[in-house]
């Protein structure tokens, strides 16, 4: 963990709100991405990783910060197809939040929406896609809105779309806590 906190710590210089928030006792999310053509791509969809460490040719790090939200897409074939899709919109955590242990991700991170298989995944993408195109960062999107979106993945409802108004709302709520 220290050679990790040394290799962020001797990455380019951030933004000052971003570097405001890292010491060496902050505890960091590690993100495991992998590219193998053909077989497997796991990589982000959106979020902002504090750095990015390229580990070989296949396989890199995303490191976050607490709170952070990012965006996770896996998807997995062989020699006859598809055979895993996968969306997990999650949350960076402190040691001390409760979080769900999942693959790739270290220590954890706290699960928001998770939608797995072609149709789920292929549903939530446009969903991402409408949040840019109104020129909102999907990383700054309410967690309450992703929560939301997993519930009717689950229940097979209508997928509600995110507005500016509900963003507004959500940005005035941070503010008054």
């Amino acid at each position: 963990m220290n050679a990790l906190l040394q290799a962020v710590n001797d990455a380019p210089p951030l933004p000052h709100p971003v570097l405001s928030i890292v010491t060496n006792d902050t505890p960091l999310t590690r993100v495991s991405l992998a590219f193998v053509e053909q077989r497997i791509s796991v990589y982000l969809r959106f979020g902002h990783p504090l750095r990015e460490l390229r580990l070989d040719r296949w396989r890199r790090c995303a490191i976050f910060t607490p709170a952070a939200v990012f965006c996770r897409v896996r998807w997995e074939s062989n020699d006859y197809g598809t055979t895993r899709w996968q969306l997990m919109v999650l949350q960076a955590c402190t040691p001390l939040d409760a979080v769900q242990r999942i693959a790739g991700i270290q220590p954890g991170a706290r699960l928001l929406l998770c939608a797995e298989g072609e149709r789920q995944v292929q549903s939530v993408l446009p969903q991402i896609d409408a949040i840019e195109a109104l020129g909102i960062d999907p990383a700054a999107v309410s967690p309450a809105y992703w929560r939301t979106l997993g519930n009717r993945l689950s229940a097979r409802l209508p997928l509600p779309p995110y507005s500016v108004e509900r963003h507004a709302a959500y940005l005035a709520g941070e503010v008054l806590r």
